[in-house]
């Protein structure tokens, strides 16, 4: 049996105080990994450490990034995972909704990307994964600017992938479908079944489903992967 020893590095994962992030956080930290959760909402559980950074906004990013170099002296895994979501048809959609979506789920990975892609070019290893969506592959009725923001992590993950390959980082996408977590629970009734009856396994996925994907991108496991989206969604999408 296979197993992923990720013991004396270092994962910075956004969005990490509930659901698919949380998740994530006690898998690496079941790894070996010292797990920093970058959120603006305090976790329920303790999973490694824990710091305010609101990611759509630069310099927040920046000061966080900064801390995590100074006390832990390197990142070596960063998982672009917060997101939020303001649903509404185009034409109900606000500035405001739309402006909050993209700069979080969207701007959110960029400004992480930024801070980060510096030290990975200085130390010639990293790993990058960002969370999108199958929305962002197909697109979803009332999911505009959620649809958006993840279909520009797609074309993010390509382009990184392309412009830090000399410095021996992988950039992946994971795109899930329905997973069962704080936010899929708030869907109406109607809107669940739909998406359910699409899946093709008897069931929702659940968040450690994700994690799962995550870490085998990260392992040296998934050392010849990069630039790819990798759907996670029991065939949803098919």
């Amino acid at each position: 049996m296979i197993q992923i020893d990720l013991s004396g590095s270092v994962a910075l994962i956004t969005g990490a105080s509930s659901g698919i992030g949380m998740a994530m956080a006690k898998t690496f930290q079941a790894t070996g990994a010292t797990v920093i959760g970058a959120d603006l909402k305090k976790p329920s559980e303790t999973v490694g450490r824990w710091i305010n950074t609101d990611v759509s906004i630069f310099e927040s990013v920046e000061h966080c990034i900064a801390d995590i170099l100074r006390v832990e002296q390197k990142i070596d895994f960063l998982i672009n995972n917060a997101g939020v979501s303001r649903d509404a048809p185009i034409w109900k959609m606000t500035e405001e909704n739309w402006d909050l979506v993209v700069d979080t789920n969207l701007k959110g990975a960029f400004n992480m990307i930024h801070f980060v892609a510096p030290h990975f070019r200085e130390r010639k290893t990293g790993k990058i994964v960002n969370i999108s969506s199958i929305n962002g592959l197909r697109g979803k009725f009332g999911l505009a600017n959620y649809s958006a923001a993840k279909a520009g992590l797609v074309g993010l993950t390509k382009t990184v992938a392309k412009e830090l390959a000399r410095y021996n980082v992988n950039v992946n996408a994971v795109a899930p479908g329905l997973i069962d977590t704080p936010l899929s629970q708030q869907m109406s009734p109607e809107v669940l079944e739909k998406a359910k009856s699409e899946i093709l396994f008897d069931r929702i996925g659940t968040p450690e489903d994700v994690a799962n994907t995550v870490i085998f991108l990260c392992s040296p496991l998934a050392q010849h992967i990069t630039g790819n989206v990798i759907s996670v969604d029991g065939g949803q999408l098919v």
